[in-house]
């Protein structure tokens, strides 16, 4: 067993503090607490155990060992990792389907409660795959791009359509190394079978495929994903939220959303702003009903609707811990089977709302798009029937929480830095030519509970700041940030290196600009491509003075964000544990972008 860590080593956040030894004082167990107890296997987290069949498993631990198939290390590491990347390619790209699935279904009319929120952006996105737009309603227009999408899922030949809107000399790399996907579904099974007991063998040829298959999800999956939660749900633009366990409260019926498919979350906020449930919840005696986030659907309402953030991935637990959760509502993606055990000293209900993902235990009310608006008003009035049941000698809430402002979409950047007739990333351009700025840091991702929790995120964000490195945010990164008050625009100035303060004041933009969810990671392709078709840094995202850091990553979407962002030209770092550390160096240079 690992030695147990004290309280401040498992979070550098207070609030987070304060929860858990709140649980040790009621003897529950925690993520944290788990990790401790559970020692990993160096073997298989370097990626040196095979279970691909019945004859293993296989762990190879010496330099000239193979498997019982005779599989070299060389092998099974490029098996494993094209697995998880395959993984993490199939939980964001199946995000994207069901996007584009409710496009569809809202431009027919079909889909109770959503409309196309943001025409222009429809507009834009259509004229980029020729699809006309001229003397079109927007209904018209969004069905013919949903079949589009669609499409681009089952595509068995030719190439993705989204990819074409990567810069020029990145596609001609691409297609001279047969990398461009075919389709988002294809590419997927392909990585599965490839790296079935008895196919292919050579580690540099597999690992090609794992680059397509990531670049199956970033220039498509989760491309389109982005694209139709932004025509749908609006596209994010600067608003005032705050984040952290403070934002929940005593006298209301806390509703806490946890996942990542805002077609869900959209629709909660939507049904608890009907006065219907509102009286509702006031007839159960409580103040109104009072709703936040968790994770990536906590980005996702944050930046839209101005919904606060309970926390990220390891708060999920804690907010539980309060005493004061009557639901804690979940989809897909980072949710801790351990919820429904813990809920159960306690009074919340986990509600499990997806087809595809059901707890043990947790209260199941699926949600279906087409009537989306009578389901989510299901799901309030069962949290709202369950504030009754709340036990106020068991209520703990951190009075601590942080104001922030998130919502920095591309094209918010965009107008930001040119205004509304010279809308250009060439001021960014120039800042970084003249010296200004230093470059751009994409630090993004997970926690996880071996790390001591925002930790390196915020050592890693406030360090670039000091050399002039602008910082963009994703996922539970940004919610890091958000805690820590690096999210507004005067924070942290004082300690931000003297170019990127001059730019941060001449536009008035924060240090750390929160461009969304995981899935938004794509966000961050289309600036790193604007920037270069603004000219004057080189032809190639791999010329823009750019690097991505996943400082706790844990997840294998991670994996797959990591894979295309180098495919893409982009440098890379992760923190923490590497999933191939005994992968030689000999891989050739024609397994790599």
């Amino acid at each position: 067993m690992a030695k147990k860590r004290e309280i401040q080593e498992y979070s550098t956040d207070p609030a987070a503090q304060q929860m858990l030894r709140r649980a040790e004082e009621l003897a529950l167990g925690t993520a944290f607490t788990r990790a401790d107890n559970m020692v990993p296997c160096n073997i298989g987290s370097a990626g040196m155990c095979c279970k691909q069949c019945g004859m293993g498993p296989c762990r190879l631990t010496k330099n000239g060992e193979v498997g019982v198939c005779g599989a070299t290390l060389d092998t099974i590491q490029a098996r494993n990792l094209t697995r998880a990347i395959a993984a993490g390619a199939a939980a964001h790209s199946d995000h994207g389907r069901d996007m584009a699935f409710l496009l569809k279904a809202t431009a027919e009319g079909k889909a109770e409660g959503y409309s196309i929120k943001d025409v222009a952006k429809l507009r834009q996105v259509a004229s980029y795959y020729d699809i006309r737009v001229d003397g079109r309603e927007p209904q018209e227009i969004a069905n013919e791009l949903a079949d589009l999408y669609i499409s681009q899922f089952g595509q068995q030949r030719g190439e993705v359509v989204p990819a074409r809107r990567a810069p020029k000399k990145r596609q001609q790399l691409w297609r001279e190394r047969n990398v461009v996907p075919r389709g988002v579904d294809r590419e997927i099974v392909e990585a599965l079978h490839r790296t079935h007991i008895g196919d292919d063998q050579d580690h540099e040829h597999i690992l090609e495929h794992a680059i397509r298959t990531g670049l199956a999800d970033g220039w498509a999956g989760s491309m389109i994903a982005t694209d139709v939660s932004d025509i749908l749900f609006g596209t994010p633009a600067p608003i005032l939220g705050q984040a952290n366990l403070g934002v929940i409260k005593e006298d209301m019926v806390n509703v806490v959303v946890h996942g990542h498919e805002p077609s869900l979350s959209e629709m909660i906020v939507a049904a608890s702003q009907d006065p219907e449930i509102i009286e509702y919840a006031k007839a159960a005696g409580s103040n109104g009903i009072n709703l936040s986030g968790i994770c990536c659907t906590a980005n996702e309402i944050l930046m839209r609707q101005g919904i606060p953030a309970a926390g990220n991935f390891l708060h999920q637990e804690l907010a539980i811990l309060t005493g004061a959760v009557e639901a804690m509502v979940v989809d897909v993606q980072c949710i801790m089977q351990a919820l429904v055990g813990l809920a159960q000293n306690f009074h919340t209900k986990i509600i499990t709302t997806s087809p595809k993902v059901r707890i043990t235990g947790a209260t199941h009310i699926e949600f279906d798009e087409h009537k989306a608006l009578t389901i989510a008003k299901q799901i309030l009035r069962t949290a709202i029937d369950n504030y009754k049941n709340r036990d106020r000698n068991k209520t703990f809430i951190p009075q601590i929480k942080q104001d922030l402002i998130p919502g920095f979409s591309h094209e918010y950047i965009n107008y930001m830095l040119g205004g509304s007739y010279r809308a250009s990333f060439r001021p960014l351009n120039d800042a970084i030519m003249s010296g200004r700025i230093r470059g751009v840091a994409a630090i993004v991702g997970c926690n996880n509970p071996r790390s001591s929790q925002d930790y390196l995120h915020n050592k890693v964000v406030k360090e670039l700041l000091k050399q002039d490195v602008l910082v963009v945010q994703t996922g539970c990164g940004a919610i890091a940030s958000g805690k820590l008050g690096l999210l507004l625009g005067e924070a942290g100035l004082s300690e931000v290196g003297p170019g990127l303060k001059e730019i941060c004041e001449t536009v008035g933009i924060p240090p750390v600009l929160h461009m969304g969810s995981c899935v938004d990671n794509t966000r961050i392709l289309t600036v790193l491509t604007q920037m270069v078709e603004e000219g004057g840094l080189g032809d190639d995202i791999d010329k823009i003075p750019a690097v991505g850091l996943a400082p706790e990553w844990m997840s294998e979407k991670a994996l797959a964000i990591a894979t295309y962002c180098v495919a893409s030209g982009a440098y890379v770092i992760f923190g923490g544990a590497s999933p191939v550390s005994g992968m030689p160096d000999r891989v050739s240079d024609r397994t790599r972008c």
